[in-house]
């Protein structure tokens, strides 16, 4: 099976931004991918605090999400819809949210951000819990790709969130890593996850430099669960495919059954 990752630099125009997204699912569906999974906050990215509360959606209600499902149903694919702002229970905050779609346009998952990011190096400074409400459950649902696990970005860091999913066959991470942490941390973490989960890990990453001047990492890619990298990209919006062999799984986990060695938990 053919799975996707969708990379982009987004703007702070929704319509702008999915239109792209528009085009770039459809290169995926297009390459012969029955999966594609969206980068975070892929319709909106560096608006001011104002304009993204604005834009906050209630569950199964909003602009962003009828286009996730339509552009589901009408490619026939499972779309990881990377992440969108929604109604938090503070006034003032939102939830970072991750929807997944099946080839029906049907909702089979919510994740909600756990992990919110923090980072002040003295030049670059973030701090998503003054904005952002965090969520509490894992997310994890069933697939034609198998277990399907979903965090996002800054999730990645924690390595008890993906052991708390279970044995799960494919995790996709939707992300927006700084261009100074993607450089440093990015990939080890991807293939980390990939390695000692023994599943396909799929990262969709926001990449380049934004019209309001931030830079993300970008660098989406498919890693194996031996954790080598299958597809890669550098900067820019784009599509990288790669197949996924669920027989690939059961070999790595055969030949090297470290999940069943586990002691502790």
């Amino acid at each position: 099976m053919k799975i996707a990752a969708i990379q982009m630099v987004s703007g702070p125009g929704v319509d702008e931004n999915l239109k792209e997204a528009e085009r770039l699912i459809r290169d995926a569906s297009h390459a012969g991918a029955k999966l594609a999974v969206l980068p975070e906050y892929f319709p909106m990215i560096g608006a001011k605090d104002a304009e993204r509360l604005k834009s906050r959606e209630s569950e199964g209600k909003g602009m962003i999400q009828d286009f996730m499902s339509d552009m589901a149903r009408r490619h026939a694919i499972w779309l990881v819809g990377g992440s969108i702002p929604l109604h938090a229970t503070h006034p003032e905050k939102s939830r970072n949210v991750c929807f997944v779609y099946d080839e029906r346009g049907l909702q089979r998952l919510r994740y909600d951000k756990i992990h919110l990011f923090s980072f002040d190096n003295g030049r670059e400074k973030y701090e998503e819990s003054h904005t952002i409400e965090a969520g509490e459950n894992v997310g994890v649902c069933d697939s034609p790709f198998g277990k399907l696990g979903v965090a996002i970005c800054y999730d990645l860091r924690f390595p008890e969130l993906f052991r708390k999913m279970g044995e799960v066959d494919l995790i996709a991470l939707p992300a927006a890593f700084t261009e100074t942490t993607g450089a440093a941390h990015w990939e080890i973490l991807l293939r980390s996850r990939a390695v000692e989960n023994q599943c396909y890990v799929i990262a969709s990453a926001q990449g380049g430099l934004h019209p309001t001047g931030r830079r993300t990492y970008g660098n989406s890619m498919i890693v194996d669960p031996w954790g080598t990298i299958l597809c890669r990209m550098g900067k820019g919006a784009g599509v990288v495919t790669a197949e996924m062999d669920i027989s690939r799984i059961d070999e790595v986990r055969k030949s090297l059954p470290a999940l069943r060695h586990r002691r502790l938990s």
